[in-house]
């Protein structure tokens, strides 16, 4: 996942090649990466306890884990990832 900090909106939005998360929180203290895992339970439905930085605590490249059913957080994931289109 991408993350943009300072944004004017906390949004999750496709992107081409990451998911792009949006946040008003600035990335110190890590005031964006605890404002990023509760952007993440709210579009997933899940508590913000199921949701874990894996990677990228100091990156604006994040891999993120999230407990839950897996058939239904892959359906909500597909929706953050643009189809590619080659040629």
């Amino acid at each position: 996942m991408r993350v943009t900090p300072r944004s004017a909106r906390e949004v999750l939005e496709p992107g081409p090649d990451h998911a792009i998360a949006r946040l008003n929180a600035p990335p110190v203290d890590g005031a964006a990466n605890a404002a990023l895992l509760a952007l993440v339970a709210r579009h997933f439905g899940v508590a913000r306890r199921a949701v874990r930085l894996v990677a990228g605590e100091r990156a604006r490249l994040k891999r993120l884990a999230i407990a839950g059913d897996a058939e239904a957080l892959a359906k909500i994931a597909a929706t953050l990832y643009q189809p590619r289109h080659d040629g």
